[in-house]
């Protein structure tokens, strides 16, 4: 036969199916959007951040660090004066925000004009003559053109930022035009300055953020670490980018995997489709066998339909991918603020190997998902293909054979779970052989649980319940596919919609052991997480002393190198005989706090232990002002703030090490009988205008810290909406298509005097039982999953400790899910048939 002839064939079976084929389309290109764009979004952070850095840092091969507080500027002097000095610039660095225009984090790059041609070239003729100006006058910048236009300003122009809630005053002088697209988006929202300017700006009078260095070889290097002073430390510039990449992995891993799993579900989708359109033409296709039609070509005629949808599908996918993208990578940034580092990223980078990733996922999951229908269409023998009983019998005798199998499958995903490891991979592979195993185990369950449903729907809705009952177990073949597309989409979306409310009650826990004082003052931070902002000297003993006050603790976060890992540190000064509100994992509290007296003590976080492979008594080496010091830990304690880890000395231990006296955070206890909401009134007024400050009282914190999880799972939250989406479509397409291509049995029906109310009926309360069924199906699954999710993914990825929480309300919403898409599924095909002339379905068989 001709092939032309074949193709035909297959277009105008598409065609004559617009709903069908619109929902398969739909599904494939929700199920690639969806990973296109979390790929896009988290992406484009990324590589916003890393081109940035590599803007910022140059050409510098090398960098001098120092402690929290940078380094002196002196050292920068005694450098250049050393005999065969290497090539040096130095750097202050740090972050605003403008108080007007686009109100995103900027970042004051303060350098030294005449020293920056070997690193940064545009920050030393950028300035067009105007690098006087940046020695002379106080106050004055250099902007990119891109940034002028973002804050709204151009030469001679005064802006307004803010830093640690104080407000600086700045005059642009001139501007940079970057010689190309690229150099121009990485440095977007740059402000260039000079050293003076920069220290006055972000409050560090004689300090530099680092010094950048330009070394040969190792000798240059050796002869370079001779001379340091103590606790200055050489660092490659590479080191921070994989730093970046390290705190960010498991992030980065789980968004990827979470938007995979709507390509799993748009796979069962696409299963579905290609499955009944080869049941719908079944006996066409044996007609065509009969005709001379080879297994070859049958088997090309129904890939090449799925790759037809498929390649549709995924551009469409792609469209919508990028569209989406832009949305989401504002959530990831606002992610990223949050948990990580500061990052402003304005447009969606379009890179073309995520592009092709995701026509190679779009088209490679539509092949793969029709391989077993194309080989069950091109398998059977003519006669066996044109009679339906065959399909059916053999369905149901395949059905136990397909649960031992599922059952192997189960336990092979459980075996990968168990294992001994703390890597992804395996825990990634036993949740999908989870999945799969489950699904495997749909056809046989669907057939106990129909013949279990015949009595009580009999007994309740008389003939048309049995009939309804039964009809599930007769189209075995078509009924057990669709629950298991339909299963897996709402038990996904259950699993992780169990997971976070198990996180958010975790940390609403947390909270409130942690949270004990009363009012709770900071200056403004660009980061939700760490306070990376500081008092202004004397105002924190100003404020310890405000009446109502009866006592006080205080708090400092600063970044430190453990093993070359900038890691957060915080120093604690408890109240006297007042309480210290941390749990311990190791470690009971009467032992530790007495133990913690010692100089060398510290504690570490249970992420941080996790991820360093730290425990009790153990030693952890810390960059301290006077060089590289062991401490002692002396325990583990629980701590949902950060996925990277932190570690905790006391305020007596840390001045012991480190030169900083900053404050980051003030905790004040009122005494008894005084209100709350009137001291925090005081403290506001004895602040006054010094700085602006976060004064909130205990709840008011604790739910602005929930506001900060919400936000930060929100991209979470809209990856379980698109799941739900694809899943609603899935058994929308899925069961509409099983009712249509009941035409004949319901034709038969109406000529034997089924009326169309009773046939309305028949078909509501099928699909009404293949929903319930489906939604009975994917709780426990979906607990499943989320136990999966809760303590061994999340425990892998950021090493918390969280406990699972059966929200009901999420339960009741899949049950809620399947019944109403079931119903929504049975709608049309039921109005169809009841308005169908019985003679013209039968006389089309």
């Amino acid at each position: 036969m001709s092939r032309r002839l074949l193709v035909r064939a297959s277009l105008r079976h598409l065609g004559g199916h617009p709903w069908l084929t619109a929902l398969s389309l739909l599904g494939i290109a929700l199920g690639v959007a969806v990973v296109v764009s979390i790929d896009l979004a988290s992406g484009s952070a990324l590589r916003a951040f890393e081109r940035s850095t590599e803007t910022v840092t140059g050409r510098a091969t090398h960098q001098l660090v120092g402690g929290p507080q940078g380094l002196p500027d002196s050292l920068y002097r005694d450098l250049r004066l050393r005999p065969g000095a290497p090539v040096s610039a130095p750097v202050v660095e740090g972050h605003v925000r403008a108080t007007r225009g686009d109100r995103r984090p900027l970042t004051v790059l303060g350098v030294d004009p005449f020293a920056e041609a070997p690193f940064r070239p545009y920050a030393q003729g950028g300035a067009s003559g105007q690098a006087s100006a940046l020695l002379t006058e106080p106050g004055t910048v250099i902007l990119p053109s891109a940034t002028a236009r973002l804050l709204g300003v151009k030469v001679g122009d005064f802006f307004e930022v803010r830093v640690g809630g104080l407000t600086r005053r700045l005059r642009v002088v001139s501007l940079i035009t970057p010689p190309d697209e690229r150099t121009a988006r990485a440095m977007e929202g740059l402000l260039l300055t000079d050293i003076s300017t920069a220290q006055e700006v972000l409050g560090r009078p004689g300090r530099l953020s680092r010094i950048d260095l330009k070394l040969d070889d190792e000798a240059a290097l050796a002869r370079l670490q001779e001379g340091l002073p103590v606790g200055v430390q050489v660092v490659r510039s590479a080191t921070r980018g994989g730093t970046v990449d390290q705190m960010t992995r498991a992030f980065r891993t789980n968004l990827t995997a979470l938007s995979m799993l709507a390509l799993v579900v748009g796979m069962f989708l696409i299963y579905n489709t290609m499955t009944f359109s080869v049941v719908q033409r079944r006996g066409l296709l044996g007609r065509l066998r009969a005709l001379g039609v080879t297994r070859g070509e049958l088997f090309a005629l129904v890939l090449g339909e799925a790759a037809l949808l498929g390649a549709v599908g995924t551009a469409a996918g792609l469209l919508l991918g990028v569209l989406l993208g832009r949305g989401l990578v504002g959530l990831v940034t606002q992610t990223l603020n949050d948990l990580y580092f500061v990052v402003s990223v304005r447009r969606l980078s379009l890179e073309p190997l995520t592009l092709a990733k995701g026509v190679l996922l779009g088209l490679g999951a539509t092949l793969s998902a029709a391989l077993v229908p194309a080989w069950e269409a091109a398998r059977s023998a003519p006669v066996t293909t044109m009679r339906r009983s065959t399909l059916e019998d053999v369905s149901r005798s395949r059905a136990p054979k397909l649960a031992l199998l599922g059952l192997l499958v189960l336990g092979l995903g459980v075996g990968l779970l168990l294992l001994p490891t703390r890597a992804l991979p395996p825990a990634y592979g036993g949740l999908f052989g989870v999945l799969l195993g489950t699904a495997l185990l749909v056809p046989w369950t669907t057939e106990r649980l129909s013949l279990l449903a015949a009595k009580p729907l009999g007994a309740a809705f008389g003939l048309l319940g049995r009939m309804a009952a039964r009809g599930v177990r007769a189209s075995l073949s078509r009924t057990a596919v669709a629950l298991a597309a339909l299963m897996v989409a709402v038990a996904t979306t259950v699993g992780v919609g169990l997971m976070v409310a198990s996180f958010r009650g975790t940390v609403a826990t947390w909270l409130e052991s942690s949270l004990l004082a009363d009012v709770f003052v900071s200056p403004p931070s660009l980061l939700a997480r760490r306070g990376d902002s500081t008092f202004v000297p004397g105002l924190v003993e100003r404020l310890s002393a405000t009446p109502g006050v009866a006592s006080f603790s205080t708090v400092h976060v600063v970044k430190v190198s453990v093993d070359e890992v900038p890691t957060d540190l915080i120093a604690v000064a408890f109240p006297p005989n007042g309480p210290r509100p941390y749990r311990f994992k190791e470690g009971t509290p009467d032992t530790v706090w007495r133990e913690m007296e010692a100089p060398d003590a510290l504690l570490v976080s249970e992420p941080f232990s996790f991820h360093r492979n730290v425990r009790r008594g153990d030693t952890v080496r810390l960059a301290t002002d006077h060089g590289p010091r062991d401490f002692r830990v002396v325990g583990v304690y629980f701590d949902y703030g950060s996925d990277v880890g932190t570690v905790l000395l006391p305020r007596e231990t840390y001045n012991q090490h480190f030169e900083d006296r900053a404050v980051s955070g003030l905790a004040l206890y009122a005494a008894p009988g005084q209100d709350v909401d009137a001291l925090v009134a005081r403290v506001l007024e004895r602040a006054g205008d010094t700085q602006t400050l976060n004064v909130r009282p205990n709840r008011a914190l604790r739910e602005g810290s929930l506001e900060v999880f919400d936000r930060t799972f929100t991209i979470t939250q809209v990856l379980r909406l698109l799941a739900i989406g694809v899943a609603f479509i899935g058994v929308l397409s899925a069961l509409m298509a099983l009712q249509l291509e009941r035409a004949r049995e319901f034709a038969v029906l109406r000529a034997t005097g089924l009326t169309p109310g009773q046939l309305w009926g028949l078909v509501s309360l099928q699909t009404g039982l293949l929903g319930l069924l489906a939604g009975l199906f994917a709780v426990p699954l979906g607990v499943g999953l989320a136990a999966i999710l809760v303590y061994v993914i999340n425990q892998r990825s950021f090493g918390w400790t969280m406990q699972l929480a059966l929200t009901p309300g999420i339960l009741v919403q899949a049950l809620a899910l399947s019944l109403v898409a079931a119903a929504l599924a049975g709608l049309y095909p039921a109005w169809r048939m009841a308005r169908a002339n019985p003679a013209n379905a039968l006389r089309e068989e």
